[in-house]
């Protein structure tokens, strides 16, 4: 009987143990999953801070490389352009120089074309000076001469050398004109002080008061402006 009694006590010591060692592991697992969870969330939100502390870093850098290499096309933009703006200076320089050049052999050689009108002018003066025969080319010679005792010979040579000269005229005022430059007679003409030089006046019967009547010297003109003023007479007022 004892032997029932004490084995009943055990047993209900043992449930009530067990019981009360079940109430005691519940709180200690329910402890152990908040503090896990605890724990959990604690280290999200050191994970999220280190993001957000990572984030702003990675941006800096990221900003300070795009600087970089903005500075560095810029750099680039500004090299390219001073050596293109020298390079200009350069053409710049060889234009002027070039151009300098052009205008002093432009002036030097203005009249190249003038001038080699002017040869056959020259040629038809040479052969008229020499159509001259050498006996007459001096005073004393020709009075010592055979030509300068027979008219007709001599007449010839004075003809031949006026045929020459007059020749050379026609040919140099041809010249003269291929070149824009053209002579002017204002003979008969009323006189224009912008473009004749009265050199004397004197009344002349039948003729106008204020005409030229003779001229010493023929005007020019280059492309129609005064080269030089023809040289007259004009016909004063009667009194």
């Amino acid at each position: 009987m004892l032997s029932i009694v004490r084995n009943a006590a055990i047993a209900s010591a043992r449930q009530s143990t067990a019981l009360n060692a079940s109430r005691v592991a519940v709180p200690i697992a329910l402890r152990r999953a908040y503090a896990t969870e605890n724990n959990n969330e604690q280290e999200k939100k050191q994970e999220e801070q280190g993001n957000d502390k990572q984030q702003p870093a990675a941006e800096e850098k990221k900003d300070e490389n795009d600087a970089s290499k903005l500075l560095a096309e810029k750099d680039k933009k500004i090299a390219e352009l001073q050596d293109a703006y020298i390079r200009c200076l350069a053409d710049q320089e060889n234009l002027r120089e070039r151009t300098r050049k052009e205008i002093d052999g432009a002036r030097e050689f203005a009249i190249q074309k003038f001038a080699k009108d002017l040869l056959d002018t020259v040629d038809i003066l040479g052969m008229a000076l020499t159509a001259v025969p050498q006996d007459l080319r001096t005073k004393q010679s020709a009075l010592e001469s055979e030509l300068a005792k027979d008219v007709e010979k001599l007449a010839d040579q004075l003809s031949n050398l006026y045929t020459g000269v007059s020749m050379t005229e026609t040919e140099l005022v041809k010249a003269l004109k291929r070149h824009g430059v053209e002579q002017d007679n204002p003979e008969g003409q009323e006189f224009d002080p912008n473009k004749h030089q009265a050199l004397f006046q004197t009344p002349m019967p039948g003729k106008d008061a204020g005409t030229v009547f003779v001229v010493q010297k023929m005007g020019y003109t280059l492309k129609g402006r005064v080269l030089r003023p023809a040289q007259v007479g004009v016909v004063a007022e009667s009194q």
